[in-house]
């Protein structure tokens, strides 16, 4: 029996574990107290852990699809297959005939981070795709016109604010998102005894706005309406003061002229929240010493999502807690180093998707339309697909579209552990080692971390015979891609040394590590398995911007530009049930469903208001059935009086009942997948991302349910 201690890689607050082991076996976790950042929190998914790892279906060796069926094979031949059809199609079709797929889990891996661009590049095909245009991709578009970067994203301050205002958020439940911050219910806790408050605004009663000083209930999608009328309040009132920022930001007076038609009065019908309490929150924003206001994926899978998420920082940069202690900032992690102050900026469009002329943003095209590129035929029809830790066939809207097209594609490899919906369409399955066997560094969380942190863990336990690490899994289909052959010399390709005490990974993690403005090393690292602690969040103004101007461009053209838009959507009569989606604590996306005790209760339900209920003829306990423009399906009712009137919602990552999957746990506890009703042609223009929350759906009792009472009439 051994100790060994490892960061949690199953969500993004980035905890500390204590493993227990016995001989290569997890058989025991715990927080780890001594953790620098998260200071002992666990929260069912950390303690599942070891579960995880020892899933019977999870995947040890390659797969290959031989006669229609896939069967186990050697890595050197699921490699020479890869090599052979991929060489084929590009040969024959080019380079844009493959697409390419990177999931979530991606960002959760080392790996992911460090190898994932280049077998991109390698590729060298415009046809990429990822979860981002399903989930944060409006708040990378508004930050990169706000500030120059994508990845240059202020989180709340959580530990040292006085009034926070979350919208669409549920971090008691998703342990935060693009904002890095272990025991959120304990942070927000110490928030309210040191006297400060927190304000959530949903559409659903959420743990989060249960322990809230005010829930602010809104109907879904129009949040938007909700912040331009607190932007404009600030103005009415006089209530702007920019502060420290003042020297920093232009556009401010253009603001005031894009917010004026948005009063509180304006709004309130369309968005449900009366005049006084917007202009109150308006008020209690500007007057806290130290605010910030931070929305989530309720902001941005919606119609308006960059708007709203431009929003979101618009409104830190009004009241002057932009940059600065307490409010909105911007973390320093140790594997970056500090900007000039300038550059590039940041556009969209610069090549547009072949059948539907959307624009690509941030090198990527919109997974709403990765059905149409495959089932359009002509030049450039994608004939190939490479995914990488990724469940399109669920995650994607009107799924059951994209599921039916990825049976057409000529070649699907997966880089995946499971026989999941997606990689039961593959012709190569390559499975990655469990989280306890990979070594640990979080390149994408610790820059959204609300303290500045650096830690690194070894893998906890030895690579099992026969497997490959998940570097190199990626790195040979990037040798495969870039002409070299699937037996390629991986160190020459990563530029690495095979002799050095560290190893590849480790080489390429150090280097960053050592440019880092911290200058820091993986030993240093080593020597601090629970966590180096680099101190609270500082300003980082004007250094981080990477602005043409040099100034925070508050009023980009291309919001400017979309607010018209905006404002006739504001004038528009809305009626009827909308659905939105929810997270749960034990869930992430659809991933980890087939561990028993993450799918323990009714989690996969139909929240419905008992008002809603009762006018439907729905009972708690009974079946609904749902219809979008796209689909219907079948759920179970769950009457809620945390749900506002006149919504409904589904939890998301669900449907685990489709034939040629491998996942006994997840089969029978299938769910439904509520991307069977969204959309694939409603999207936020400006980031591509689709509108999974705040879709019209008709529901009504089940045909096995119709023997009920019903009291009203379907809506």
């Amino acid at each position: 029996m051994r100790t060994a201690h490892t960061t949690c890689p199953l969500c993004e607050a980035t905890c500390g574990l204590e493993l227990t082991i016995d001989g290569d076996r997890i058989t025991a976790v715990r927080g780890d107290r001594l953790d620098t950042f998260s200071r002992g929190f666990l929260c069912p998914k950390g303690a599942s852990l070891g579960a995880l790892d020892a899933d019977p279906d999870r995947l040890r060796t390659p797969l290959v699809k031989r006669n229609g069926e896939l069967a186990p094979a050697s890595w050197r031949e699921a490699f020479a297959h890869v090599d052979s059809r991929l060489t084929a199609i590009t040969a024959e079709h080019g380079r844009d005939a493959v697409a390419l797929y990177l999931g979530n889990p991606t960002v959760h891996s080392l790996a992911g981070g460090l190898y994932a661009p280049g077998l991109r590049k390698a590729l060298g095909t415009r046809n990429v795709f990822t979860a981002s245009t399903v989930d944060q991709m409006p708040k990378h578009v508004a930050c990169g016109l706000l500030f120059g970067g994508i990845y240059t994203i202020p989180v709340p301050d959580v530990d040292r604010t006085d009034f926070l205002l979350l919208l669409g958020a549920d971090p008691f439940s998703s342990n935060g998102s693009l904002w890095t911050v272990p025991d959120a219910p304990g942070r927000l806790k110490a928030l309210r005894g040191r006297g400060g408050a927190f304000v959530v605004v949903d559409p659903r009663r959420s743990r989060t706005a249960a322990a809230a000083d005010q829930h602010v209930p809104i109907r879904p999608g129009t949040d938007v309406f909700l912040l331009f009328a607190l932007v404009n309040e600030l103005f009415a009132a006089n209530l702007v003061d920019l502060g420290h920022l003042g020297e920093h930001t232009v556009g401010v007076d253009e603001v005031r002229e894009l917010a004026r038609p948005f009063t509180p009065e304006a709004v309130a019908g369309r968005c449900g929240v009366e005049a006084r309490f917007t202009r109150d929150l308006a008020h209690r924003l500007a007057a806290a010493p130290r605010a910030a206001v931070y929305g989530r994926i309720g902001t941005t899978t919606v119609e308006f999502g960059t708007v709203a998420s431009w929003l979101v920082d618009v409104l830190n940069v009004l009241t002057g807690n932009l940059d600065r202690p307490g409010g909105a900032m911007f973390p320093l992690p140790a594997h970056t180093r500090r900007g000039t102050g300038t550059g590039k900026g940041f556009t969209t469009g610069r090549w547009r998707s072949r059948v539907r002329g959307l624009p690509e943003v941030a090198g990527e095209f919109p997974v709403a339309t990765l059905a149409d590129e495959i089932g359009t035929p002509g030049p450039g029809r994608v004939r190939a697909l490479i995914t990488v830790a990724g469940n399109p066939a669920l995650s994607a809207p009107n799924s059951d579209r994209l599921d039916a097209a990825l049976a057409d594609l000529e070649l699907v490899v997966s880089v995946d552990p499971y026989l999941n919906e997606t990689t039961r369409h593959a012709d190569v399955v390559l499975p990655p080692p469990p989280p306890g066997q990979r070594a640990h560094y979080d390149l994408a969380f610790l820059s959204f971390a609300v303290r500045n942190v650096a830690k690194y863990s070894r893998p906890a336990v030895p690579l099992a015979d026969g497997a490959l690490d998940e570097g190199e899994v990626l790195l040979r289909l990037t040798a495969i891609a870039a002409g070299l052959g699937p037996d390629a010399d991986l160190d020459a390709l990563a530029g690495t040394d095979p002799s050095a005490d560290l190893t590849r990974d480790e080489q390429l993690l150090d280097a960053r590590l050592r440019e880092g403005v911290h200058g820091l090393s993986v030993e240093e690292l080593l020597a601090h398995p629970h966590g180096l602690d680099l101190g609270p969040l500082t300003s980082r103004l004007p250094e981080i911007l990477r602005t043409p101007s040099g100034r925070i461009e508050l009023c980009p053209r291309p919001i400017v530009d979309d607010v018209p838009r905006v404002l006739a959507a504001l004038a528009e009569p809305r009626d009827g049930l909308l659905l939105v989606g929810r997270r749960h604590l034990r869930t992430n996306n659809s991933w980890l469903h087939n561990v028993p005790a993450l799918v323990k209760g009714r989690l996969c339900t139909l929240l419905v208001n008992p008002a809603d209920a009762r006018e439907l003829g729905l009972v708690d306990g009974g079946t609904a059935r749902v219809t979008s423009r796209v689909g219907e399906v079948e759920a179970t009712v769950e009457v809620s009086a945390d749900m506002a009137e006149g919504v409904v919602s589904l939890p998301h990552g669900w449907g685990h009942d489709r034939p040629g999957t491998r996942l006994a746990v997840a089969a029978a506890h299938p769910g439904v997948n509520v991307n069977r009703l969204t959309d694939d042609l409603a999207l936020d223009p400006l980031s591509g991302t689709a509108v999974l929350n705040g879709v019209r759906v008709r529901v009504q009792p089940a045909a096995g349910d119709r023997h009920r009472p019903v009291t009203g009439t379907t809506r």
